[in-house]
């Protein structure tokens, strides 16, 4: 009996991991010009980055689905004997989130080829999750003091800094809040790893050691993205705030690479309000240099 319940919690415990993921997918429906379903469609998606395939047919009500894809821009082909072909490019998957992605197949000949660009829907109607994305886009021409990532998590709605005494951050504003929940409640992922302090319930990024300023931040430019779920969902669990869920960015079949530099000086600053005349000004001089090659 022993034996059998452990066999049942490990199931449960696979089934709730398997749930949690730091990658996209793409679903829809193929149907007909009249509108009705088409079963045992051939699907297509391919990367415009990699040349990543993945190809399933669909069920018995025209649906497809296709999980565990890395984050970018796709085409969708489908195909059926009998009809002609459609192709629909600029379909984007972000972070534990299902594009959408229907296509209309009309009668004809195999070669004909139909290729339309695809939007986003102004509703998301694939999930029922709350919170926001960060893109790298933003990450990387918005301003950020010191090169932290995590000064950026509160452009999401519901979210604000958390500057209480328990944030362990020195010279930042600490961890941020959702919706009213403490800044220790949070859950970060990183690629989907867990990265939290167990110890302080402090997320485990940027961090060096109880009360240390960290010496080395995790690069804005390194990231692809940062996904911040707001409302609680069981497959996460841990924590009852937000879910950070930061993925860094992968290799393309192009060689590419970025270099920055963050430079700061009391030549460009004003005085500090305490450092009045005739005292001299306060010196301050940061560099930060940094770079990536993909």
């Amino acid at each position: 009996m022993r034996t059998i319940t452990s066999a049942i919690f490990f199931f449960v415990l696979t089934v709730s991991l398997a749930a949690q993921t730091f990658r996209g997918g793409i679903q829809g429906t193929v149907t007909d010009s009249a509108g009705a379903a088409i079963a045992g469609a051939d699907v297509t998606v391919k990367s415009a980055e990699t040349g990543l395939l993945r190809s399933v047919k669909t069920d018995e009500f025209g649906n497809f689905a296709v999980t565990e894809l890395p984050l970018g821009a796709y085409s969708v082909t489908a195909a059926k004997s009998g009809f002609g072909t459609k192709v629909l490019n600029g379909v984007t998957v972000t972070v534990s989130a299902n594009a959408r992605a229907d296509l209309q197949l009309n009668p004809g000949e195999v070669k004909q080829e139909v290729v339309v660009t695809g939007e986003a829907p102004l509703i998301e109607t694939s999930g029922n999750t709350m919170g926001g994305s960060i893109s790298a886009m933003q990450m990387t021409n918005l301003p950020v003091n010191g090169g932290d990532f995590a000064k950026l998590l509160t452009l999401v709605p519901g979210a604000a800094s958390d500057p209480n005494g328990d944030s362990d951050s020195p010279g930042s504003f600490g961890t941020f809040s959702i919706n009213g929940n403490r800044g220790r409640a949070n859950n970060y992922l990183l690629d989907g790893t867990d990265m939290n302090d167990g110890y302080r319930n402090d997320p485990a990024i940027n961090e060096a050691g109880v009360f240390g300023t960290p010496a080395t931040l995790l690069p804005i430019d390194a990231l692809q993205e940062v996904a911040v779920l707001s409302n609680m969902e069981a497959e996460y669990g841990r924590n009852g705030g937000a879910v950070v869920n930061i993925v860094t960015k992968s290799g393309t079949n192009n060689l590419h690479g970025s270099g920055f530099e963050f430079f700061r000086n009391d030549g460009l600053d004003a005085r500090n309000f305490f450092n009045t005349k005739p005292d001299p000004k306060n010196v301050f001089h940061n560099n930060q240099y940094g770079g990536s090659l993909g």
